[in-house]
Formats: structure tokens, sequence, C-alpha cells
């Protein structure tokens, strides 16, 4: 477990005995299979060739985007040995350390936790090899989860939420370190380990942990623990902590573990494209043109930005070509035989006339590590026109955008427009014929749309539309637990977000993350405070991991449930300046991030508990490892671009904040990493703002421009290139936000609030029998003074009863 500075691992467990007894064979021979190897040092790079226009070597970075990284990745977490028992005393033992997690003594129910967490680690005591650890590890945590452990973790976890006195303890202390969430952090690393080790699916596992896994999710989805699902209890201690009455929190520990039960109950992103395969299918809708998860895998990447030096020499090179253009033709043909510098392309003297842009060339990006680049195929210098060998995304357009042409074209042709009438085309010329046809061969009908039509047809209809049905997925659970509070929630992620960040400054006013990194005595040597330093930047990085990993898959899974709940979502992140805050976080030098060393790969678990430790020095501890780029920081990066995308798609005041933020020159160095999902995400939120970035811009930034229209989806009609768009004017942009909040409110209102707040909407019972049959509770005084009040307001007063007979 990525844990950077706590007390994992902890020492051997119990002993179960003294006896000599038979070897048993472990269960685990059958059902383990062969332990995920450890990735190789990760080495992801290829060697690359120079540019032929002189931009610095840099290789395409091979990262696989998914979920998370790999499972070990993620974790780098007896006179009879337990390895040498029977699956009876397995589970003997197991029922006996959780019988000992009832008992009242806080000591013994800490041992008795440190036992479990021994378990979870795979006895690692008794393993002679990583694969041997990993391969105990899986059998130990389905046993602990067989016998109940994780649900008696909870209520446990629940009580030390609860602690009133350590709360108050830790506010009243002046420093917070590792000491004060002991107890706390033994069982966010028991419960972490079991949740990522079920979470990973493998061919080995048997019928009956595939059965537990699935009502591990199930469990996880619903509201089983305290009538809330688990991640509701957990962002419970996120808001608590940021509030400032628990800062003994071991923050990181419980990112992690909201991290991976988001991750586990409503699932991963390749998950989220079968749920939504199956929702188009349910609505009725066409398929999806292409699996987007293929798309962006198979991808290239293009080269860096030039370096100052770079641009230096194309200047040199430029001014070459002036002086060459004065020679005489004779003495110019004999020249450039000899000329080092002459291209053999003529297009590439093209590129270089345009004003120096962060180029982005082409290059291959290999699947696999082992491909060898094909040999470059010679241009004819005679030709300068080479057809493309296929966009990546199939073009769509939205019914609105169909809408807007043909709006457009009555006007100028005919004079009159038919409102939202896409079928008739009477008076038009032929060519528009023949464009509309186009148009509607690539319209794509999100499921957003869907739902927002059948939402207004609710508001207009709210009597005779009914209740709405809807099934409760484990994301529609989700968003009801977390609904009341959302917004808190939000400030309380982009709090530590911003803490974590390496841009930010340290502040008497900030909340402190460090809590479960600091030790109780600060180091004395500098070794030691280099191994601090390592671990403190290692601890932000996880959790910005952690963080970014959590707001996208609710993002994402909040949007295909419904619509609304992801605006309700996005449009608080926005409050809570989300937009700027990511701005600030790409504010760096992001290759440094990328390929930053904080890691000591050999303190990682489970290596360091199998393998003898080389002395530490302070030269080892700059070395870092063998890895060529931290996976944590790239899929963090990737995450947060991500997120900025959803936050701007299609709301043009959201795209001005990154026009006013002078986010351009940001993004543009963002496009360094050459990784092709990350300058995708790039080039994205470049597109969007490019028509409010000036003509100027774009004649300086031509082969930027050229890198949208090749990697980023076409939608047709969309002037995106220049600013001629009707939708981006300024002054909609308040009313926009206002109009989508009140959207929102209606929505939650709607389906959630079941108190009627307006009285003429509630239901009116209008039979006399069984208005006059109710059996009502009257005040004792007044039966007593009953007579009073019939003579009083009955008899005493005349009736006309033609008045009320007519």
């Amino acid at each position: 477990m990525e844990t950077g500075g706590g007390p994992l691992p902890v020492g051997p467990g119990p002993v179960l005995g003294t006896a000599p007894v038979p070897a048993a064979t472990p269960p685990a021979n059958n059902s383990f299979g062969k332990p995920r190897a450890l990735p190789k040092g990760r080495e992801f790079f290829r060697n690359q060739r120079k540019d032929s226009e002189g931009f610095s070597e840099s290789p395409d970075l091979e990262f696989e985007y998914s979920d998370s990284d790999k499972w070990a990745a993620e974790l780098s977490v007896k006179d009879k040995k337990w390895t040498e028992v029977d699956i009876s005393e397995h589970q003997a033992h197991a029922m006996r350390l959780l019988d000992g997690l009832e008992v009242t003594a806080r000591e013994k129910r800490l041992k008795v936790a440190r036992a479990i967490l021994y378990m979870a680690q795979g006895t690692f005591g008794e393993c002679n090899s990583e694969g041997e650890v990993q391969q105990w590890m899986r059998y130990n945590v389905f046993l602990l989860l067989e016998v109940g452990t994780f649900t008696a973790l909870v209520e446990l976890l629940s009580m030390e939420i609860d602690n009133s006195a350590a709360c108050s303890n830790a506010v009243r202390k002046p420093a917070i370190s590792l000491a004060d969430s002991t107890d706390l952090r033994v069982l966010l690393n028991i419960m972490y380990l079991m949740v990522e080790t079920i979470r990973q699916e493998t061919d080995e596992d048997n019928p009956e942990w595939r059965a537990m896994r699935e009502t591990f999710r199930t469990d996880l989805g619903v509201s089983l623990y305290n009538n809330e699902p688990f991640s509701v209890m957990l962002f419970g201690m996120v808001t608590k902590f940021c509030s400032g009455h628990a800062p003994h929190f071991p923050m990181k520990k419980v990112l992690l573990l909201l991290w991976k039960t988001v991750l586990l109950s409503l699932g991963g992103f390749e998950d989220l494209q079968v749920l939504k395969v199956k929702k188009r299918e349910a609505l009725g809708l066409p398929p999806l043109p292409e699996d987007s998860i293929k798309v962006i895998r198979n991808m290239r990447a293009a080269s860096p930005p030039a370096s100052a030096s770079d641009l230096i020499e194309q200047q040199q090179k430029r001014a070459r070509r002036e002086h060459k253009a004065l020679m005489k033709q004779d003495n110019l043909d004999a020249y450039n035989e000899k000329d080092p510098y002459k291209t053999e392309d003529p297009r590439e003297d093209d590129d270089e006339n345009e004003d120096n842009d962060n180029s982005l060339e082409t290059e291959t990006f290999p699947l696999e590590r082992e491909e060898v680049l094909p040999p470059p195929i010679p241009h004819p210098t005679c030709e300068r026109l080479s057809l493309p060998k296929g966009l990546p995304w199939a073009p769509k357009v939205r019914e609105k955008d169909i809408e807007t042409f043909l709006e457009s074209s009555r006007s100028k042709f005919i004079g009159y427009t038919l409102g939202c009438d896409t079928d008739t085309v009477v008076g038009l010329p032929r060519p528009i014929h023949e464009s509309i046809k186009t148009l509607k061969q690539h319209k794509y009908i999100a499921i957003a749309e869907v739902q927002i039509k059948k939402e207004e047809e609710y508001l207009k209809k709210p009597l005779s539309a009914g209740d709405e049905e809807f099934d409760l997925t484990p994301a529609e659970v989700l968003y009801q637990g977390i609904l009341p509070s959302l917004p808190q929630y939000m400030i309380a992620l982009l709090k530590i977000l911003l803490a974590a960040a390496p841009t930010s400054k340290a502040k008497t006013d900030s909340i402190n993350i460090l809590a479960d990194v600091l030790p109780e005595e600060m180091p004395t040597t500098v070794l030691q405070s280099m191994k601090l330093g390592v671990d403190v930047n290692r601890h932000k990085e996880i959790i910005v991991k952690a963080i970014s990993a959590v707001l996208l898959l609710l993002l994402k899974h909040f949007k295909l449930n419904h619509i609304y709940q992801f605006e309700y979502m996005a449009q608080h992140l926005v409050f809570a300046n989300c937009i700027p805050l990511i701005l600030k976080f790409f504010n760096q030098n992001i290759m440094s991030y990328i390929t930053a060393k904080n890691s000591i790969s050999v303190l990682d678990f489970p290596y360091c508990v199998v393998h003898e430790l080389p002395e530490l020095t302070a030269e080892s501890l700059e070395a870092g490892d063998n890895n060529q780029f931290c996976w944590r920081n790239l899929f963090s990066c990737i995450n947060l671009l991500r997120i900025l995308n959803k936050l701007t798609k299609w709301k043009h005041s959201r795209t001005m904040m990154l026009v006013v933020f002078k986010s351009a020159p940001i993004l543009k160095r963002a496009l360094k990493v050459k990784q092709a999902m990350m300058q995708l995400y790039v080039l994205k939120l470049l597109k969007v703002q490019t028509k409010y970035l000036g003509r100027q811009w774009r004649k300086s930034n031509m082969k930027t421009m050229s890198a949208i229209y090749q990697k980023v989806r076409h939608r047709l009609n969309d002037d995106w290139a220049y600013g001629n768009d009707l939708d981006a004017r300024p002054w909609d942009f308040q009313a926009e936000e206002c109009a989508l909040r009140a959207n929102i409110e209606r929505f939650n209102s709607r389906r959630y609030d079941k108190s009627p707040s307006n009285p003429d909407f509630a239901p009116v019972d209008n039979c006399l029998q069984s208005v006059l049959g109710q059996q009502l509770a009257l005040p004792e005084e007044f039966q007593m003074n009953y007579d009073l009040w019939l003579e009083r307001e009955v008899f005493s007063k005349p009736i006309s009863w033609e008045e009320l007979l007519q």
C-alpha cells in the first residue's frame, strides 16, 4: 500500500501453536494460479530518431491509462507456520481474531487488528518471494472476507470517527504526527488491502471467490453500513478533517480507500463503456460510432514543442536560405548538392515559414514495446499534398446543429423560418439537400438529451406524468447518499487538492495534510531529512492521484446515470474554483512533475519484507528508481485534464474562464509530454477556446491547429477555428449558469424532495364517505365542551340553504 512513511508492514502475528503437525497442502495451490509479475521497472521508453526540424529528442511515453496502476504498485503496502496448516485451522484462527476485535480493551483490540493486518499482508514472515507473498495475500483476504471481517472493521472505523476524546486531543495539540492516528491507520490499511485485492480479477479465481467479489461489490454500493453507502462514511471523514474537527485523520489513506471503494462499487472506465452501450440500447438509441477506449489507446503521440535552442537553430537555417536566394541559379544548384541543411521534402520549408509554433509532428506510437520503426518513406519532390490515413474519430452532429443550419438556410434562400422542423426542405437548393443528408447521417443523440427531454415532460405535466421510475443503481444510491452535503464534499476535496499541489505555497491557514507522514521526532541527519522529503513529496502525489480519480469517476458515473446529477456536481466544482485550481496545478514544469522520482523502490511492499535491504545513502536517494516516468503523476495529469474537459464542454461561460485565466500557454506547455492520451485532452481544451484567442494566435499556432484537426473529433458545422459562433455572446454567460442551476434544483426537488413544497400540487381526497369516515383525534378539552361548541358554532348561526345550493 502506498503509505509513505507509515508503520507498514507490521511484524509477524500470533503463532497458532507449538505441537508439530504434518504440513498440509494449502488450498491456494489450486486456486491462486500464477502471481501477477511485478513491473520490470516499467521501462516504457524507446529510442526515437531526432526530428529533422531540429527538435530535442523526446521518446514517446508508452503509458497505458487505466483505472489504477498495477496491483503490486497499488499495494506498495509460530512454531506452526500459517503456510503449513489446512483450511479449517485457517478459518478457526480468522474467527478467533474476529472475536478479538470485539473486546473492550483498546490495546488488546489494536493488537488483534495488527494481527489481521499481518494476515492481509500475506503473512510475509513465512514467504521467500514477492510472488508467494501476493499469493497468500489473495487467499488470506478472501478468507477474512468470508468470515465477515470487513463489516466488523466498518463498525470499528465508525467508532473511531465518533471518538470525541481523540478528536479533542488532536485539536489541542500544536503538531500532529503519525502517533496520533495509529489505530485509524491500521484499520484503513486492512480495508484498503481487502478492497484492492478483491477488486483485482484473475482467470485463476475459483467460483466461490468470484461470487464473493460480486456480493462484496453489491454491499459496497448499497446502504448496508449505517444505512448509507460506505463511500458516504469516508466522505464524512474528509469533511470532518477539513473543518478542523479531526486533524489527526490520515487523509491519504482515507482518500485511497475512498477511490478504490468508488472504483469497485461503481465500476471503472471499461465498465462505464459497457453500461453506456446497454443504456443506449434500452433507450432505443443507435450504437456508439466507436469504442473510445480503443481509439485512444491506438492514437499516436506527437513530438514535443521546440525548445529555445531549437528555435535559434531554425532562425539560423532560415537566414541561410535567405542568403542562398541571392545567389546565381547555377551556383545555387551546385551549392544544394553540398548543403547539409537542405531538406529532402519541400513541404518542410513551408512549415518552417510559419511563426514558430510549438510544433506537433506526428510520430508513431507503437502498442508493443518490441515494435521496430519502419524505414521512412521518401516523398516525391513534385507533390506537396498527401492524403491522411484517416481521422481517428467519426464526426458527430447534434440535433441543434441541424436546426441552426436549416434556419440559416431558410432565412437566406426563402426568407422564413419553421422553428424546430428539420424535415421540410421545400424551396432550398439541391446542395443544401445534400448537406442536410450528410448532417443527418452523422447525427448523434446523446443519452443526456433524452434525459433532459424527459425532465421537461415531467415539469410540463407534473400530475399526469406520474411518479418517475428509475433503477437504484450503485451510482443512484451514492448520489442520494451524498446529495445533502455534496457542496461540502466538493469543497473539502478541492481544499486538500490545493494543499497537495506542487505549485501551492505553505500558508498558515491551509490544512495540514502531512499528519500521517511526519514522525514524532523530526530527522536529525541529512539522510533522514532526504528520506522524509521523498516521503512528503510522494505523500502529496498519492493524494493528488486519489482525488483526481475520485472526481473523474463520480463525474462520469453521474453523467451516465442522469445528466442533472452530473451538472449538480460539476456546478459546485466550478463554484469552488476548480477550473483555476487545475490551471494552477499545470502552471509548473510539467515534464519535471511527470518524471519525478519521489519513491524509494527498495522500501516498497512486498519487496522490503522478502529481500535484504541495502544501505540507503544520499546518492541512492537522489538517483531514485529506474523508471523513466512516474505512473501516478501522469495518471493524475490526465485525470485533471479530463475533469477540466468535463466542466467546460458546451459551457461558454466556463470556456471563457479558460480564456480569462490565460490557459492557452499553460496548456501548450503540457504538450511537451509525449503521451497520446494526455495530448488529446490538452488539444480538446485548446480547441474550445480557439475562437476567443484571436486571429494572431491562430496564425502563430497553425501546427497546433493542425494537430487539433488530426486528433480531436470533428463536429460538423462547428466553427471552432474562427470567431463566428452565435452562441458565444458574453452577455449570456451569467444567465446560462442561472438557468442551469434552476433546472438542477427543479430536478432534485421533484425527484428527491418528497415533502410537497407547493400545497396546490398536494393530493386532495374528494370522496365524501372517506372524509366523513376518518377517525380524528380531538383534544380532551374540546370533547369536554362539545355541547357549548355546537350551540355557539352551529345552532346559534343561521344557515342560508339557498345560497349554499347555488
